[in-house]
Protein backbone atom coordinates (compact mmCIF):
# COMPACT_ATOMS: atom_id res chain seq x y z
CA UNK A 1 0.00 0.00 0.00
CA UNK A 2 1.80 3.26 -1.13
CA UNK A 3 1.94 6.49 0.69
CA UNK A 4 -0.02 9.38 -0.96
CA UNK A 5 -0.16 13.47 0.12
CA UNK A 6 -4.13 14.02 1.07
CA UNK A 7 -4.73 16.02 -2.97
CA UNK A 8 -3.71 12.59 -4.26
CA UNK A 9 -6.25 10.48 -2.35
CA UNK A 10 -8.73 13.21 -2.76
CA UNK A 11 -8.02 13.30 -6.53
CA UNK A 12 -8.30 9.45 -6.61
CA UNK A 13 -11.52 9.27 -4.85
CA UNK A 14 -13.19 11.82 -7.58
CA UNK A 15 -11.66 9.89 -10.39
CA UNK A 16 -13.12 6.49 -8.55
CA UNK A 17 -16.50 7.38 -7.70
CA UNK A 18 -17.04 9.11 -11.20
CA UNK A 19 -15.64 6.05 -13.14
CA UNK A 20 -17.97 3.91 -11.46
CA UNK A 21 -21.24 5.53 -12.87
CA UNK A 22 -20.71 4.27 -16.14
CA UNK A 23 -22.33 0.86 -14.79
CA UNK A 24 -25.32 2.41 -13.98
CA UNK A 25 -27.95 2.31 -16.44
CA UNK A 26 -31.30 4.26 -16.85
CA UNK A 27 -33.89 1.79 -15.70
CA UNK A 28 -31.66 0.74 -12.26
CA UNK A 29 -32.72 0.90 -9.11
CA UNK A 30 -29.35 1.79 -7.32
CA UNK A 31 -27.63 1.52 -4.08
CA UNK A 32 -26.11 4.67 -3.07
CA UNK A 33 -23.33 4.21 -0.32
CA UNK A 34 -21.65 6.33 2.32
CA UNK A 35 -18.30 7.65 2.49
CA UNK A 36 -15.45 10.29 1.30
CA UNK A 37 -15.43 8.68 -2.00
CA UNK A 38 -18.69 7.61 -3.42
CA UNK A 39 -19.94 10.92 -2.55
CA UNK A 40 -18.06 11.64 -5.64
CA UNK A 41 -20.13 9.19 -7.41
CA UNK A 42 -23.55 10.43 -5.96
CA UNK A 43 -22.64 14.12 -7.30
CA UNK A 44 -22.29 12.51 -10.75
CA UNK A 45 -25.29 10.16 -10.96
CA UNK A 46 -26.85 13.68 -9.54
CA UNK A 47 -25.89 15.78 -12.93
CA UNK A 48 -26.25 12.61 -15.26
CA UNK A 49 -29.89 12.57 -13.83
CA UNK A 50 -30.16 16.85 -14.79
CA UNK A 51 -28.01 17.12 -17.94
CA UNK A 52 -28.11 13.79 -19.42
CA UNK A 53 -32.00 12.21 -17.95
CA UNK A 54 -30.42 9.76 -16.57
CA UNK A 55 -33.56 8.02 -15.14
CA UNK A 56 -32.87 5.82 -12.23
CA UNK A 57 -33.76 5.30 -8.34
CA UNK A 58 -31.78 4.80 -5.02
CA UNK A 59 -31.68 3.75 -1.60
CA UNK A 60 -28.92 5.22 0.52
CA UNK A 61 -27.30 3.75 2.98
CA UNK A 62 -27.46 6.29 5.57
CA UNK A 63 -29.35 9.61 6.58
CA UNK A 64 -25.83 11.16 5.57
CA UNK A 65 -26.13 10.10 2.21
CA UNK A 66 -30.21 10.54 1.95
CA UNK A 67 -29.38 14.24 2.35
CA UNK A 68 -26.74 14.27 -0.70
CA UNK A 69 -28.95 12.69 -2.69
CA UNK A 70 -32.16 14.79 -2.25
CA UNK A 71 -29.69 18.00 -2.75
CA UNK A 72 -28.64 15.98 -6.09
CA UNK A 73 -32.54 15.23 -6.91
CA UNK A 74 -32.38 11.75 -7.10
CA UNK A 75 -35.68 9.95 -6.88
CA UNK A 76 -35.08 7.69 -3.79
CA UNK A 77 -37.46 4.66 -3.15
CA UNK A 78 -38.07 2.94 0.41
CA UNK A 79 -37.49 -0.69 1.37
CA UNK A 80 -41.97 -0.77 1.92
CA UNK A 81 -41.83 -0.03 -2.46
CA UNK A 82 -38.68 -2.08 -3.37
CA UNK A 83 -37.92 -5.21 -3.02
CA UNK A 84 -34.84 -5.52 -4.82
CA UNK A 85 -32.03 -3.68 -6.32
CA UNK A 86 -30.23 -3.66 -9.81
CA UNK A 87 -26.81 -2.34 -8.06
CA UNK A 88 -25.13 -0.87 -5.44
CA UNK A 89 -21.78 1.45 -5.64
CA UNK A 90 -20.22 2.06 -2.04
CA UNK A 91 -16.78 2.73 -0.77
CA UNK A 92 -14.27 0.42 1.34
CA UNK A 93 -11.69 1.37 4.01
CA UNK A 94 -10.14 -2.00 3.00
CA UNK A 95 -10.00 -4.62 0.53
CA UNK A 96 -7.96 -7.90 -0.39
CA UNK A 97 -7.29 -9.51 -3.12
CA UNK A 98 -10.29 -11.73 -2.92
CA UNK A 99 -12.39 -8.26 -2.66
CA UNK A 100 -13.09 -9.42 1.02
CA UNK A 101 -14.15 -5.84 2.66
CA UNK A 102 -14.29 -3.79 5.83
CA UNK A 103 -16.35 -1.12 5.71
CA UNK A 104 -17.69 0.93 8.34
CA UNK A 105 -15.43 4.02 8.81
CA UNK A 106 -18.55 6.09 8.54
CA UNK A 107 -20.81 4.17 10.93
CA UNK A 108 -23.11 2.91 8.19
CA UNK A 109 -22.03 -0.95 8.02
CA UNK A 110 -25.88 -2.31 8.88
CA UNK A 111 -27.17 -0.72 6.67
CA UNK A 112 -25.01 -0.98 4.14
CA UNK A 113 -24.72 -4.72 4.18
CA UNK A 114 -28.32 -4.39 3.79
CA UNK A 115 -28.62 -2.97 0.80
CA UNK A 116 -25.64 -4.82 -0.33
CA UNK A 117 -27.20 -7.67 0.25
CA UNK A 118 -30.44 -6.67 -1.82
CA UNK A 119 -28.46 -5.86 -5.13
CA UNK A 120 -27.57 -7.56 -7.92
CA UNK A 121 -23.90 -6.67 -7.94
CA UNK A 122 -21.60 -5.08 -5.72
CA UNK A 123 -19.08 -1.86 -7.30
CA UNK A 124 -16.39 -0.81 -4.78
CA UNK A 125 -15.13 2.59 -5.48
CA UNK A 126 -11.60 3.21 -3.66
CA UNK A 127 -8.14 4.57 -3.95
CA UNK A 128 -4.92 2.77 -3.76
CA UNK A 129 -4.31 2.99 -0.30
CA UNK A 130 -7.33 0.68 0.24
CA UNK A 131 -5.83 -2.19 -1.24
CA UNK A 132 -3.88 -4.41 1.03
CA UNK A 133 -2.30 -7.91 1.05
CA UNK A 134 -4.64 -9.33 4.46
CA UNK A 135 -7.48 -7.38 6.09
CA UNK A 136 -7.08 -5.71 9.25
CA UNK A 137 -4.75 -2.83 9.57
CA UNK A 138 -7.82 -0.47 9.50
CA UNK A 139 -9.70 -1.47 12.67
CA UNK A 140 -12.49 -3.77 12.12
CA UNK A 141 -15.70 -1.88 12.84
CA UNK A 142 -18.62 -4.12 14.79
CA UNK A 143 -21.95 -2.60 15.51
CA UNK A 144 -23.38 -3.22 18.86
CA UNK A 145 -26.93 -3.04 20.63
CA UNK A 146 -25.98 -0.26 23.78
CA UNK A 147 -27.72 -2.73 26.28
CA UNK A 148 -24.59 -4.46 27.98
CA UNK A 149 -21.93 -3.65 25.47
CA UNK A 150 -19.58 -4.02 27.89
CA UNK A 151 -19.96 -7.38 28.13
CA UNK A 152 -20.07 -7.45 24.68
CA UNK A 153 -16.97 -6.12 23.92
CA UNK A 154 -15.23 -8.39 26.48
CA UNK A 155 -16.43 -11.41 24.50
CA UNK A 156 -15.08 -9.48 20.85
CA UNK A 157 -11.91 -9.01 23.13
CA UNK A 158 -11.52 -12.86 23.55
CA UNK A 159 -11.27 -13.24 19.75
CA UNK A 160 -8.81 -10.10 19.39
CA UNK A 161 -5.55 -9.57 20.40
CA UNK A 162 -5.70 -6.08 20.01
CA UNK A 163 -7.64 -3.31 21.53
CA UNK A 164 -11.31 -3.01 21.11
CA UNK A 165 -12.37 0.51 21.51
CA UNK A 166 -15.64 2.22 21.74
CA UNK A 167 -15.73 4.88 18.67
CA UNK A 168 -16.54 8.17 20.03
CA UNK A 169 -17.72 11.30 18.22
CA UNK A 170 -15.99 13.94 20.63
CA UNK A 171 -13.80 12.87 23.69
CA UNK A 172 -15.57 11.37 26.10
CA UNK A 173 -19.45 11.26 23.87
CA UNK A 174 -19.57 8.17 22.04
CA UNK A 175 -21.01 7.61 18.95
CA UNK A 176 -24.12 6.31 17.50
CA UNK A 177 -25.22 5.02 14.43
CA UNK A 178 -27.91 5.97 13.05
CA UNK A 179 -30.05 2.89 14.29
CA UNK A 180 -29.25 4.01 17.78
CA UNK A 181 -26.18 1.93 18.31
CA UNK A 182 -22.66 1.91 19.54
CA UNK A 183 -19.46 1.00 17.25
CA UNK A 184 -16.82 -0.92 18.87
CA UNK A 185 -13.40 -0.47 16.86
CA UNK A 186 -11.56 -4.21 16.86
CA UNK A 187 -7.86 -3.35 16.30
CA UNK A 188 -6.55 -6.85 14.83
CA UNK A 189 -3.54 -5.86 12.91
CA UNK A 190 -2.95 -7.27 9.42
CA UNK A 191 -3.97 -10.77 10.20
CA UNK A 192 -7.36 -11.28 9.07
CA UNK A 193 -6.66 -14.03 6.64
CA UNK A 194 -9.65 -16.11 7.72
CA UNK A 195 -12.28 -12.97 7.35
CA UNK A 196 -15.26 -15.44 6.61
CA UNK A 197 -14.67 -17.72 9.86
CA UNK A 198 -13.93 -14.58 11.77
CA UNK A 199 -16.97 -12.92 10.39
CA UNK A 200 -19.30 -16.21 11.30
CA UNK A 201 -17.59 -16.11 14.83
CA UNK A 202 -18.51 -12.42 16.02
CA UNK A 203 -21.72 -13.20 14.83
CA UNK A 204 -22.74 -15.88 16.97
CA UNK A 205 -21.75 -13.00 19.90
CA UNK A 206 -25.24 -12.24 21.80
CA UNK A 207 -25.32 -8.23 21.31
CA UNK A 208 -23.23 -7.77 18.00
CA UNK A 209 -25.75 -6.53 15.58
CA UNK A 210 -23.40 -6.37 12.10
CA UNK A 211 -19.94 -6.74 11.66
CA UNK A 212 -17.81 -4.87 8.91
CA UNK A 213 -16.34 -7.94 7.24
CA UNK A 214 -17.90 -7.77 3.64
CA UNK A 215 -17.36 -10.86 2.73
CA UNK A 216 -17.84 -12.57 -0.88
CA UNK A 217 -20.25 -9.75 -2.13
CA UNK A 218 -18.23 -6.86 -4.36
CA UNK A 219 -17.90 -7.97 -7.93
CA UNK A 220 -15.76 -4.89 -9.04
CA UNK A 221 -13.35 -2.83 -7.90
CA UNK A 222 -12.97 0.90 -9.54
CA UNK A 223 -9.17 1.17 -8.23
CA UNK A 224 -7.78 4.66 -8.84
CA UNK A 225 -4.30 5.44 -8.54
CA UNK A 226 -1.96 8.64 -9.36
CA UNK A 227 -1.74 6.83 -13.18
CA UNK A 228 -5.48 6.61 -13.74
CA UNK A 229 -8.53 4.15 -12.78
CA UNK A 230 -8.62 0.00 -13.12
CA UNK A 231 -11.07 -2.46 -12.73
CA UNK A 232 -10.67 -5.21 -11.12
CA UNK A 233 -12.68 -8.22 -11.69
CA UNK A 234 -13.42 -10.70 -9.08
CA UNK A 235 -14.10 -14.36 -11.06
CA UNK A 236 -17.47 -15.12 -11.53
CA UNK A 237 -18.64 -11.31 -11.18
CA UNK A 238 -22.66 -10.81 -11.45
CA UNK A 239 -21.53 -7.61 -13.46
Amino acid sequence: MGEYSAAQKEAMKKEAGIAACDFVKSGMKVGLGTGSTVKYTILELGRRIREEHLDIEGIPTSDATELISIEQRIPLLNWEECTGLDIVIDGADEFDPNLNLIKGGGGALLREKIVAESSGGMVVVADASKQVDILGTFPLPIEVNPYGWEQTRRRIQQQCEGDVIVREKVQGDPFFTDNGNLILDAHFGPNIDAPLDLESALKEIAGVVEVGLFNEMADIVVLADPDGCQMIRKDQARI
